[in-house]
């Protein structure tokens, strides 16, 4: 098997198809719903790992100001474009700017900081989440809530191996394309709390040339509050189910 690309990479499948998979995803039911409720009207919100704009943009229609960092310029890239298609008002309240999460150095306070979809997940839960958390909590208004949406570490761990000859999705794609999704590998290393898969995206237009892609996704699990509480972070409430993959962790500024 050929080595596999970064997740999201630029010249990777996965984000060029990442709304049309986010969008049937119904692990992520109600959670616009939930970050709009954590901040007062027409409030500052930070989105880290903005992706594509889904949540950036759901909340700017809500009416609240809006800065997201996302490091991946294939996904920024989407994110512009469909900013530049939206009302005046609405694209005038989304900020879209490339960045790292672990570094973060806007010099103002907001009143929530979002963290959706497994975003810090992406990342080691050592030093990397620290320097998250603390560049969270730094950009947090006194009594600001941080919302952090996890993936279960029971889940990840429990997931099947599945035949890497039959694909797990297919569905309908752009231009009469065809899109079918297969898991070639799949591994979750307890000691570490690192589950790695690699799936193969494939692509077939009308016509039956195809397009495929072999990519790497990565996701990390820990203790979020542990973490969170070294920065002056504390639950604000029990941890928020969504579907049955992950929870929103939910801290506030103390």
């Amino acid at each position: 098997m050929p080595e596999p690309r970064a997740y999201y990479s630029d010249r990777g499948l996965s984000a060029a198809y990442y709304d049309l998979l986010t969008g049937m995803d119904a692990t992520l039911a109600g959670d616009v719903e939930l970050y709009a409720s954590l901040a007062p009207a027409g409030g500052g919100v930070l989105d880290l790992g903005a992706g594509t704009g889904r949540v950036a943009f759901a909340l700017a229609e809500r009416g609240y100001s809006v800065v997201g960092i996302e490091p991946a310029p294939a996904m920024l890239a989407q994110a512009l474009a469909k900013r530049s298609a939206l009302p005046a008002d609405v694209a005038a309240r989304v900020d879209l700017r490339r960045g790292d999460m672990t570094a973060l150095k806007l010099e103002r306070a907001f009143d929530v900081v979002v963290c959706a979809f497994f975003g810090l997940a992406h990342l080691p839960a050592g030093a990397a989440w620290a320097n998250a958390f603390e560049g969270m909590a730094r950009h947090l208004a006194p009594g600001g809530r941080v919302a952090v949406h996890l993936p279960l570490r029971a889940r990840l761990a429990e997931l099947p191996q599945v035949d890497p000859r039959r694909p797990v999705l297919r569905v309908p794609a752009d231009a009469g394309a065809t899109l079918e999704l297969f898991v070639r590998s799949r591994s979750f290393r307890e000691a570490i709390g690192r589950f790695d898969q690699v799936l193969e995206y494939r692509v077939t237009d009308a016509r039956g040339s195809q397009r495929r892609s072999l990519e790497r996704q990565t996701y990390y699990v820990g203790d979020a509050e542990a973490v969170a509480s070294r920065f002056g972070l504390s639950p604000d409430r029990p941890p928020v189910a969504l579907g049955d993959a992950g929870e929103v962790h939910v801290f506030r500024k103390t």
